[in-house]
Parts: structure tokens; sequence; C-alpha cells
């Protein structure tokens, strides 16, 4: 039991001992601070880890056959600990240094206290059974990683003592150090695990203890008594208290608003609006605590890279990834290509005159002249995204050839590919059923004009070759991609951005018999205005060379506006920006030896550091999507637009293909679904992983959860619920909508959809971002200017030489590299990456339950299954969205890949 005894320098890193703001909660229940926790006394018996000879004298040292009181004990036993630690792979000369005097230290006894706390509790004191060890020596033997070390402890400890249920460490080293696990043996034969993989602070910056628990699932009325108090303690030591500023060392968890994307300090042109709040909803972020801006408020102050942005200490980059990605990947880009690029073109305007300057980005690439190689340095990367090659003394950055455009220089000309996209693409999640005509917009008509479509049934009908609209709707063969109300509202503040030229719009398209989606009409919208009551203009395909042009520069508007919806809606919203807060009430709510904390604790890896990052470099004020993307400026405010129809309940995917109409219940049918479109890749495959990932977390759930009202009793897990709905997407709190938990089916429903969300859906819109955009005629992200209209004094130009127009139409040289740079980033696996259904080896003792780890195993074959399904799926002839000349497969959810650019896979996080 834990004494609780006023401390002032308790906690103190983690609570500045000021009145509290909000005071942090546990269990839904605010807690005062205004004390500390510190153990009661314990008998000491102090243990030496070293090579063998040290362990001998350790063993026969009088220190150990004592207990506190002095006197021997014959019926103690010796019990062996081994504390496995991951070092730096590449430590520089002061790291070495450093590492020499944690040895001397340790050597001293002055390195590392352990204290192993008992399950059981000791009537003397009230609380769990204790005994404490004073690291001496800091000898490792022969590790099989070279950054892998193992110490070895003895610890003499009573008979009595029970079993070890926790270790609390304190690290007096004057940094800290990476803790993979400890085991703990000779406990009745069977070693106990304390998987950890944390880092264990110094300290000197803070003095309290790390708590790590064994690898055994409890829910909270299964603690065993000697660890409940820590268990709480552990909790209320993450949450925070809302106030002050967070260091790099710290494990505080705890929320705010997007108030850090603009810098209007440096510029006013730079600010940008708060998202989060009645005005503009939006999910909450992890909190910074960084100092106010001093022009705004409102905002917080920027943090510019190098500099990292804080995020909790476990959830930083490991050395592997941060390799990849911040050194070798974004920050090498955003340092030093993006602007040499820009020296190289001498002009940000410059746009593709012709068709072979794109080609020239995957044959030549750019040369770069010898004072930019220097700049460039070793910080240059390598792998798919760019091959360096050197040629009489200039290096040259060459582009890998996209995937849609390796096999088919041509295809992403043809309507059956424009429309293939909508289903097998990078953004396969917009695509409806069309219900009814005429088709209505729901945005104010005193604003935004008549609601009307000017795509009419007659229109329709004269590209259904003898199909009238209602036979089509009664057989469900027509859809619609429609981003007009999202859009609209946003076009002409758009417009008048330098450079962009946006309408909003709609696609309808006619599944034919033989199985083939094709475009037959696309409506493009501007704002009404005073002046003009035409607004609203409608495109087909035609069959003469002029309409072929114009028809060619309304699917690329269509294009444009779905990469930023895809972008700012559907990948940066729907995953990175809301798993945040589950996250974030994950680590707050569930003790670490919660089962549902073990379930999820794989799928929340890297995503709270790539999405600092994110607002770092990407989605801020200025940044990447920004300068690449249609909405400009006005990007992030499009996301929060989006956030208002955003609904928990329908992110799963079962419930979105219902919702869309794309598919409709057959309990006959695998999964419960039956898809319109039998030949939609994206979903036919994601059915299949869902299902598995349904069927593993069911399976878990009804092991842990065997009592009727054991999820209502929970009261860690009703905590982490309320905390989602409330704090985490607090916008949203009062939705009707909003699943209840009170069962196991609803929980593994919540379970299911924020593990698809992280893994399969993440997969299925991310790792396609290259392999389809890269190739910028195909997804162009912006566009320059609006189609010629007869009347416009350009049209001449455009009849003389339309090749040029839609070039010219497209983003400039700068533009398009630049975003090709960063979309071949982000669409790169780390060689680090943990894939679904697989086991990173130095965390394979995740759990103490052989009953979960053989429900694990037939997860894993489960997903083996799957991959040789799609393997089989992408041969079939018949479905003509992954197979035919020059189609490259639909790859995006096969479970495993390997590192690099790959256009499959699919992680376990959202990691990127």
């Amino acid at each position: 039991m834990l004494a609780f005894k006023p401390k002032p320098s308790s906690l103190r890193s983690t609570f500045s001992g000021t009145a509290l703001r909000s005071p942090p909660r546990l269990y839904g229940v605010p807690v005062l601070l205004s004390f500390s926790w510190t153990t009661r006394s314990r008998p000491l018996v102090r243990a030496v880890i070293s090579d063998d000879k040290a362990v001998e004298t350790a063993k026969t040292s009088p220190l150990n056959q004592k207990h506190s009181n002095g006197s021997s004990d014959s019926s103690s036993k010796q019990v062996k600990a081994v504390v496995t630690i991951k070092k730096k792979m590449k430590e520089n000369i002061t790291e070495k240094i450093e590492n020499k005097w944690e040895m001397l230290m340790n050597g001293i006894g002055r390195g590392i206290l352990i204290q192993l706390i008992s399950e059981e509790i000791d009537p003397v004191t009230n609380s769990g059974k204790s005994v404490e060890a004073c690291v001496r020596g800091w000898l490792p033997k022969p590790p099989e990683h070279d950054n892998i070390l193992q110490y070895v402890a003895d610890f003499t400890v009573p008979s009595d003592f029970g079993r070890p249920g926790a270790v609390l460490i304190t690290n007096q080293h004057a940094k800290e150090f990476h803790l993979l696990e400890i085991v703990v043996q000779d406990f009745d034969g069977v070693p106990i695990y304390f998987s950890a993989n944390t880092w264990i602070h110094s300290r000197n910056d803070n003095p309290e203890s790390r708590i790590i628990f064994r690898n055994q699932a409890y829910l909270p009325s299964q603690t065993p008594p000697g660890i409940k108090d820590l268990r709480r303690e552990d909790l209320l030591s993450i949450c925070g208290n809302g106030k002050g500023e967070r260091m790099p060392h710290e494990r505080i968890y705890d929320y705010d608003v997007y108030n850090d994307l603009g810098k209007p300090d440096k510029d006013k042109d730079l600010a940008r609006p708060v998202l989060g709040g009645e005005e503009r909803p939006y999910p909450r972020r992890c909190r910074t605590g960084r100092p106010a801006s001093k022009i705004d408020p409102l905002c917080e102050s920027r943090i510019e890279k190098p500099h990292p942005v804080y995020v909790p200490r476990d959830e930083a980059f490991e050395e592997i990834k941060q390799d990849t990605f911040s050194a070798g990947r974004l920050k090498a880009l955003l340092h030093n290509l993006v602007p040499l690029m820009a020296a190289t073109l001498s002009s940000s305007d410059i746009p593709f005159t012709c068709f072979s300057e794109i080609d020239k980005l995957y044959n030549d690439g750019f040369i770069l002249k010898d004072d930019e190689q220097r700049k460039l340095g070793d910080n240059l990367f390598i792998g798919n995204m760019m091959k360096q090659v050197l040629n009489v003394g200039q290096k040259l950055l060459k582009y890998e050839i996209p995937a849609v455009i390796r096999k088919d220089r041509f295809s992403w000309l043809r309507d059956n590919e424009f429309a293939r996209q909508a289903l097998a693409g990078v953004n396969p999640v917009n695509i409806e059923i069309l219900k009814e005509f005429p088709i209505l917009s729901k945005l104010d008509p005193a604003i935004y004009g008549p609601p009307e479509s000017v795509i009419t049934k007659e229109l329709i009908e004269q590209e259904l070759h003898g199909m009238s609209v209602d036979k089509a709707l009664e057989e469900k063969r027509l859809f619609m991609v429609d981003f007009h109300d999202m859009l609209l509202p946003f076009i002409k503040r758009i417009n008048n951005l330098p450079g962009r030229k946006s309408y909003a719009s709609r696609t309808v398209f006619f599944y034919t018999k033989t199985g083939i989606l094709r475009p037959i009409a696309i409506e493009l919208s501007l704002p009404p205005t005073p002046s003009s009551n035409r607004n609203k203009y409608v495109y087909t395909h035609g069959h003469d060379a002029t309409t072929y042009w114009i028809w060619k520069l309304a699917k690329a508007h269509v294009c444009a506006n779905d990469a930023g919806v895809h972008q700012l809606a559907n990948h940066w919203l729907r995953t990175h920006a809301c798993m945040e807060p589950y996250i974030i009430a994950t680590h707050r709510q569930l003790s670490s030896m919660h089962p549902i904390y073990k379930l999820l604790h794989p799928h929340m890896r890297y995503t709270l550091e790539i999405n600092a990052l994110a607002r770092q470099s990407l989605i801020n004020g200025g940044g990447i999507i920004e300068a690449s993307f249609s909405p400009g400026k006005y990007a992030m405010e499009l996301s929060a637009a989006a956030y208002e129809s955003w609904r928990f309940d329908r992110e799963a995917l079962s419930a979105d293909l219902i919702h869309r109409g794309m598919a409709v219940e057959d309990p006959s049918a695998p999964g419960g679904l039956k898809l319109l479109i039998e030949d939609y890749p994206y979903a036919a495959d994601g059915l299949l992983i869902w299902s598995a990932i349904k069927e593993w977390v069911e399976s878990y759930v009804e092991h842990f959860y065997t009592e009727p009202d054991s999820v209502t009793s929970d009261v860690e897990l009703q905590a982490w619920w309320s905390e989602i709905k409330n704090r985490g997407h607090h916008d949203k709190r009062n939705e009707p909508w909003w699943p209840k938990l009170a069962t196991k089916e609803d929980l593994s429903g919540i379970l299911t959809t924020m593990i698809w969300t992280a893994s399969g859906q993440h997969a299925a819109i991310n790792f396609g971002q290259y392999p389809f955009g890269g190739y910028m005629p195909n997804r162009p992200t912006l566009m320059r200017k609006l189609i010629p209209q007869e009347t416009d004094p350009y049209f001449e130009k455009f009849m003389q030489n339309p090749q040029r127009t839609f070039l010219s139409s497209l983003p400039t040289q700068l533009q398009a590299t630049k975003i090709m740079a960063v979309q071949d980033t982000l669409s790169t696996h780390s060689p680090d990456e943990e894939y679904l259904g697989k086991m990173n080896e130095f965390h394979s003792s995740w759990i103490n339950d052989h009953k979960v780890l053989q429900m694990f195993d037939q997860f894993a074959a489960k997903l083996g299954e799957i991959e040789e399904i799609i393997n089989e799926r992408n041969k079939d002839m018949r479905l003509k969205n992954r197979t035919g000349a020059g189609i490259p497969p639909y790859e995006l959810l096969l479970p495993s890949s390997g590192p690099g650019v790959t256009g499959r896979g699919i992680p376990n996080s959202i990691s990127i």
C-alpha cells in the first residue's frame, strides 16, 4: 500500500504544485494532487550486477544475507533478474565517453536502483512486499545484437515474498536509457516477464521511480492487492494538469486544440484560425504547453525544425525510424531539396510545356550545380524516391516511375482508368450510389443559388444507350463522387489565391453490364455572382477534338478536388487526427496491465510523433500541403468543415459501405455484406481484413470479459470511453450516434473500428500516394486555370495549342516536384515497420496468457490466408479493376511488405 505523505519534491516534474486549473481525472473522477506518494520503508536487499566473479562475490556478501533488521534468514531464496537495455546503434564520441562514465558510476553503486514489488500485501506495512537492489557494475555479457545489452542481478528474497507484480526503477545517471524488459527467474521455476520498451528518465529530470508491471493482464477489479495503488499512481503520473510547458523527458498525455498551425508572430499572412471549439469543431491533439503567441494569445507559439515538437517520450521515433524519416527523409527534403530545386529551376512559376519535360523527371532527373551538391552533402537521401547518380561532377535526382504509368504511360488518359481509380486508387472511399434525381444540394440557396444540379435525366440518358435513368436507378447502376457541398463554400476564397482556380465538382458514373465503371458526366460549379447567374457547367466525354480536350480538363479538375479531399479529410482527418484522441485517452485511463491497453498498444506506435511532425512541416501555415493542394491557406479550414459530418459509428468499414450505398446487408455473404460492385478492390479486400480484425477482437474481449456486467463495472474502461467522447472529441460530445459501451459486443465493435482505422484504412489511403500521385497529370493536386469558355479571351490560345493549355493548368514544375517528393516519403515503409499480425522480436512477451497468444497466432494465420486470396484475385482476369493490360494489381491491402515504396503492406499503426 502507498502512504499518502506530503512531500514537495514528489512528482515535481509532472505537477508544479500550483493550483490546478483542470485537475486530472482518473476513472472519470477529478483527483486533487496537493500531495504525492512515497513508499513506506521496505526491506533492503542489495544485489550486484556484474560478471560471474562479481555475482559470486555478491552471493557471499553479508549484505545479501540479512534483512533490514540485521538478522540472517535461512528461509530466503536466490532470485535472478535479467535486465535488457537497448542502446543507440550509432554513437558519437561524446556519447561513448558518457557511456564509460555510466559504467564507472554503476561500478560504485550509483547507477540504477531496482525494487521488486510483490503482488501480496505485507501485513506490517500494509503495502506490497518489496526488496530493493542497487546495481553494482555495468559489465554486459556478449549480446546477440550489437546495441542490446543484458545484465544479470541476484536478489535474496524471503521465501514468503510471493510473486513479483511490479518493478520500480530509479535511474541515477545523468541521462535516460531505453529499457526493453526485465525477466525475473527462479520463482517457482517460471520466468516472470516485465515488458517495458520504454525510456527510463534520469532522476535529475524527475525524482520519481518508473513503475513497470509484469506482463499479466488484469482488469481493475482483478488487480492483486500489493500493486493496486501502484496501478493508480502510474496512471496519475502521466495525466498532467493542463499547465506548464512539457519537457522532452516527460510522459504526459493531455489535450489541446489545434492552435499551433499559424505563425502570426512571423507574418500576419501566416496566421491561421484555431481548430477545435464551437466555431470550428475538430478533434483534440496532444498538448505541448508552449507559450502563447505574442500577437494572438489564443495561438501557441511555434517551434520550428530542426527543434522537435513535444510528444510523450515513448511516442518518439526509435532510431531506425528516425534515420529513415527524420534525418534521411523529410528533414533533408525540407531543409535542402526544395530550396535547391527552386534554385535549379530559377523560378517557382515555370509550368511544364510538354509531356517530355515530365518524363525527364524519371529519365534524366534534376541537374544540381556543384555548390548545391555541397549544401546537400550527406543529407541527400536514397531509396525509391530518388536515385543518386554522379555524372561529370554533377548530381542527378531521379524519380522512380510511379506504378500507375510503369507498364502503360497512357493509361491515365482513358476514362475507364479515371473510373477505376475511384474503386481501386488511393482514394476509393468517396464513391456512392446515386439514389434519386434530380441531384440536389443541401447548401443555402440564398447564398449558393438553386439547389438543383444541371446534370439532367435527359443528359444522362444520352450516355446510357437506350436505358432510362429510372431503370438505371432501379438496377443500381448509377454512382457518384460528389464534392459539391463540401467545396463550394470555399471556392471564392480559393480562386482569389494566386495560381489557384477550382470548381466544386460532381461526377456521375455508369456501371455497365460487362462490369465496367465509366464516367458519363461531370458538373463543375462556381459561386453565383450578381453579374452572372451561370455558375454551373456540365461536361461529357464527347468525340470531337475540342470536346475531348475540355473533357480532359474537367477530369483534371475532379482529380485535383479528389486529391485535396483525400489528403485533408479522408487521410489526415479521418485517420491521423481522429486516432490521436484514442491514443491519448488509452494512456491516461487504461493501465498498461489492462487487457484493452495491451490489445491497442501496437496500434498506437509512432502516431503522435508523425502527427506532431505534420503540424510542424506539412499542415502548418505556409507548409507543404498549403503550397501544393488546391485549398492553399484554407486547407485546414476545409478539413475542419469535413469534421462536421464525421461520425464514429460510420468509421467502421461495413457501416461506411452501407452508408454510401456500396453494399447491402446479406447474412449469406462473407462478412455479412454484399457489394453492389463486386469488383471493388478496396471494399472486397478491406472486408477480408475487417472480418479478421473483428474475429480476433471478439475472441480477445470474450476471453477477458466473462461476466455479464464486466464491461459496465470496468471503471478504467468506462472512463476511457467517456474521455474519448467528452475530451478527445469534445466538439462532438453531445451527438446521439456515439455507440454505447455496455456489452462485450459494444466493446468489440468500438475496438474493431479503432484498429481498422489505424491499420487497414490508413494503409489503403496512404501507401498509394506516390504510386498514383507521382505522375502529376494522373492526379494533379491543384489546378491553376479554369476551363476556357468560348467567350474567354484565351479560348483561341486553347484551340491553337490545347496540350499547352492543359499542362499550364497543372501544378508548376516546382509544385509538382515538391509534392512528388513528399508523396514518396509518405508512401515509404521504414525498415522497423511492424505489420498487422506480426510481433516484434523484442516484444514477444507482451502478455502472459497462452490462450491469447494462441488466438493471436490464429489471427496471424488468417492474415496469411487473406494475402493468398488477394494474390489470387489479382490474377483473376474477370476482375477488370485489378487485372488487364498495363493495369497494376491492387495490393494496398496485402498485409505484408518490405521497406521502401512498395504499394502494399498494412502496418499496425499510423506511423507515416
